[in-house]
């Protein structure tokens, strides 16, 4: 396996992990209507959140090697806009399908391909960077759909990695699951 296959390999591991990173969280905000709670007036909701991370990934992986990133058919602006509450279901929809459209693109990606250049608003990107750029700004909003969906979860909030004092025991458990010895 060359780097970049394994890099391929990863990187749509990555995307599929943050997925369901956030249908975990917002799976933890039982109030449908609190997906659309701020948490302070300069914040976005959570349906907000989902519906900008979506809208990103489905102008930036469309024809994502034969046209710039930025879509002259997305608005940006009107992602952070929710003129009406959308339901669970849609936001779900949105989420999952941003994320069809890398996992299809990036699923069809060569290892070669790596090496080409694509545009972003008109700046040239070699592949693994703009995949990289993409990477870490949906990473960057996952982040901010935990951290409101912990916030609404309150009491209720199941960890959704290490729970705090739990670290020594998820050591030794993932010692002992790859049977390695500690010293």
């Amino acid at each position: 396996m060359t780097i970049n296959d394994a890099y391929l390999k990863d990187i749509l591991r990555t995307y599929r992990n943050y997925q369901v990173l956030g249908e975990k969280a917002i799976a933890q905000v039982r109030d449908d209507s609190a997906l659309h709670t701020q948490i302070d007036p300069d914040s976005n909701c959570i349906a907000v959140i989902v519906k900008h991370v979506a809208g990103n990934l489905r102008s930036r992986f469309t024809d994502f090697l034969t046209t710039d990133g930025e879509k002259p058919t997305r608005n940006r602006d009107t992602e952070f806009e929710m003129p009406a509450r959308a339901s669970r279901a849609e936001i779900l929809t949105w989420w999952s399908d941003g994320f069809r459209v890398v996992s299809d693109t990036i699923g069809a990606l060569a290892p070669a391909d790596l090496e080409r250049v694509v545009r972003i608003r008109g700046e040239e990107f070699l592949v693994v960077e703009a995949i990289n750029r993409s990477a870490t700004h949906t990473a960057y909003h996952v982040g901010q759909i935990v951290y409101v969906a912990r916030h609404l979860a309150s009491g209720q909030w199941t960890s959704l990695s290490i729970p705090k004092g739990k670290s020594q025991q998820a050591m030794v458990g993932d010692f002992k699951s790859r049977g390695l010895a500690r010293t």
